[in-house]
């Protein structure tokens, strides 16, 4: 199982674009999420196409928050970086013949329905303005 990364590249870019003031080059990013450039390009195109980012270009060029951090949740990061589904079911279907395989699917989609359902509720509560009010200590 594969585990995406790109929620928390996707926060720490935006905390660190709203820590900063005017544009920020992907190479500064790149070094703050110790990655390479590209990688964060392509997260940034993400976060560009939800309406989170905007682009300078230019020698001076970056990325800049497309809103103030307060209305940008981290619901909407989630959203703009990666698939839904934190947890998966079977690689393989189960097999119908047994008790357990043939009814197993329905009772995990429920449950993972439910599972995904209590995290969205609790990242669309926090805003990249209260990241960095824990990043700074101040409650």
């Amino acid at each position: 199982m594969n585990t995406s990364h790109r929620f928390a590249v996707g926060v720490h870019i935006m905390a660190l674009l709203a820590s900063t003031e005017g544009p920020v080059s992907s190479s500064m990013i790149a070094g703050s999420v110790n990655t390479n450039p590209a990688m964060i390009r392509r997260i940034l195109g993400m976060l560009n196409k939800a309406g989170l980012t905007t682009a300078a270009m230019g020698s001076s060029g970056g990325a800049m928050l497309a809103r103030p951090a307060a209305e940008i949740s981290l619901l909407q990061i989630y959203r703009a970086v990666d698939e839904p589904g934190i947890l998966a079911l079977h690689a393989n279907a189960p097999n119908p013949a047994c008790e357990v395989g043939r009814g197993i699917t329905v009772v995990l989609e429920g449950v993972i329905a439910k599972a995904e359902n209590a995290m969205e509720s609790v990242i669309a509560g926090i805003s990249v303005q209260d990241v960095l009010k824990d990043l700074s200590g101040k409650k």
